[in-house]
C-alpha cells in the first residue's frame, strides 16, 4: 500500500502529487490539516511537514525525492530528459535555485509584514531575477528545457504560481509573457486540475 500525506495548497505537496499522478502510481492520498497533523504521519516522519510518502514501510519525506521515486516507476514523457545529460544538469541547477533561493524571496514577498527590514517591492524584485531567467529560457522551448514538460517545470510551477498569486494584477502586466503562458498551460492542464480537487 502506497500512502501520501499531503496538504493540497502546499507547493511541495503539489509537485509530489503531480509527479505521482503523471507516473500512474496507485496511491492513497490523505489530506492533512496542518493544525492537526495525524499521528500516523508523525510516526513516519518526525519532521512533521508534508508531503510524506509511505511505500510499504519505506518513508520518503522530501518532495523532490518523491517525484524522482515516482518517475523511476514510470516516466512516459521523459520528464527526466534521460538522453540529454546537459539538460539534466540544468534541471538540477534550476530546482536548487528554486528551492534554495527563489523560495526564500517568495516567502519574504508573500509575508512581507513579517520582514519589515525591506519593503514588499524589494522582495518582489529579488524574486523577479529568477522569473526573468525562466522567461529567457522559455524563448528557446515551449517548456524550460524541452518542448514538453520535464521534472524542472513541474518542480518549479507551484512556486511560480504562488509568486504570481500574491498580486495577480501586477503579474498580469509584467513583461514575462512566455512565463505567464507557461503557467496558464499548467493551471489549465488535467495534471494540475486533477490534483487540486478536494
Amino acid at each position: 500500500m502506497t500512502t501520501l500525506y499531503s496538504f493540497r495548497r502546499c507547493p511541495y505537496a503539489m509537485r509530489a502529487r503531480m509527479a505521482l499522478h503523471y507516473s500512474g502510481v496507485e496511491v492513497q492520498v490523505v489530506e492533512v490539516s496542518l493544525k492537526a497533523k495525524p499521528a500516523q504521519m508523525l510516526a513516519l516522519s518526525s519532521k512533521g511537514t508534508v508531503p510524506v510518502l509511505d511505500v510499504d514501510g519505506r518513508v520518503i519525506d522530501e518532495s523532490l525525492e518523491i517525484m524522482r521515486w515516482a518517475l523511476a516507476q514510470n516516466d512516459p514523457q521523459d520528464w527526466l530528459l534521460k538522453d540529454d545529460s546537459f539538460a539534466a544538469l540544468w534541471m538540477d541547477k534550476l530546482i536548487v535555485g528554486n528551492d534554495q533561493v527563489f523560495k526564500v524571496h517568495l516567502n519574504h514577498y508573500k509575508y512581507a509584514e513579517r520582514y519589515p527590514e525591506q519593503p514588499m517591492e524589494f522582495y518582489r524584485a529579488e524574486g523577479e531575477k529568477f522569473l526573468s531567467q525562466l522567461e529567457e529560457m522559455l524563448g528557446r522551448n515551449d517548456y524550460l528545457l524541452a518542448n514538453h514538460p520535464c521534472l524542472a517545470d513541474v518542480a518549479l510551477m507551484p512556486f511560480v504560481r504562488q509568486f504570481a498569486h500574491v498580486d495577480r494584477e501586477w503579474f498580469a502586466q509584467t513583461p514575462y509573457v512566455r512565463l505567464q503562458a507557461w503557467l496558464q498551460r499548467f493551471i489549465d492542464s488535467e495534471l494540475f486540475t486533477a490534483n487540486m480537487k478536494k
